[in-house]
């Protein structure tokens, strides 16, 4: 059976996926907001944003597999089909789901078993990091905040890693929402009401700036606010749906949360 031998992919996910089962060498081509790992922004060409991508450019490295992601990619894998090229398109949301990404992305370039251990490693971490959490007494209310105009709340497998790290997310009903428009806080005051212990700011595209933050309305009283209980984490860290949010962005809200529980304590 002959395997893909000349991926590009669209987002940073399958890239870093790749790198980390030794499969790197089948990418030609990958999207400029890739930065894991650091390396790939120096070795493979760069033919795409998020939304948009350079199709004549990427027509021209004469791929054999297209990776993108959801459906805010369908435009640009409509006009590669249409092209000939031959398109996956993953739409990990949750946990389970990145983890499936990883194994499926494995089995695509021959390599079931590198994807299957990898997969059991990040498990055992997972599993490891829950059963820690369990110990703890009480555990925190957490407000992760994805964008702030308009504040859009955290995505599903952002809420799940903090429930694993030992928090609770204030806005887990709309964590399942697949849509950032579906995920928007319209009423500011509603974060106020829910008293988050802890606040994680990631806005995508640029840095987090927590004295935005203390000057609105009312949010003086939030007790994350006024015990300096707010954190940044880089979205590449965990705004990814890929291994860097396993790795990077579990280890910083486990971090951030057993912080919180010594002070507890």
């Amino acid at each position: 059976m002959a395997y893909p031998e000349r991926i590009v992919c669209l987002t940073d996910e399958t890239t870093e996926t790749l790198y980390l089962l030794g499969e790197q060498a089948r990418i030609v081509g990958i999207s400029g907001y890739t930065v894991r790992p650091a390396r790939a922004r120096k070795e493979k060409p760069k033919v795409s944003a998020f939304t948009s991508a350079k199709i004549d450019k990427i027509l021209a490295l004469e791929p054999d597999l297209v990776l993108g992601f959801s459906n805010l990619q369908a435009d640009i894998a409509a006009d590669l089909i249409r092209a000939g090229v031959e398109v996956h398109v993953f739409n990990q949301r949750s946990v389970e789901g990145i983890l499936q990404m990883i194994g499926l992305l494995g089995a695509m370039v021959g390599v079931p078993e590198k994807a299957a251990a990898l997969v059991a490693q990040y498990r055992q971490q997972l599993e490891a990091v829950r059963q820690n959490s369990l110990k703890f007494a009480k555990r925190p209310t957490v407000y992760f905040e994805e964008w702030d105009e308009p504040m859009i709340s955290g995505i599903r497998w952002v809420s799940e890693l903090i429930s694993i790290a030992g928090g609770d997310d204030c806005f887990a009903e709309l964590s399942t929402e697949h849509s950032a428009k579906q995920r928007i806080i319209a009423d500011p005051q509603e974060v106020v009401r829910r008293a988050p212990d802890i606040i994680i700011g990631s806005w995508c595209g640029k840095k987090f700036r927590p004295d935005h933050l203390a000057v609105r309305p009312g949010w003086n009283s939030i007790p994350a606010v006024q015990k300096q209980r707010v954190y940044e984490i880089k979205s590449c860290d965990i705004l990814q749906p890929g291994p860097a949010s396993l790795s990077d962005g579990l280890t910083q809200l486990c971090r951030i949360i057993d912080d919180w529980q010594r002070d507890f304590s």
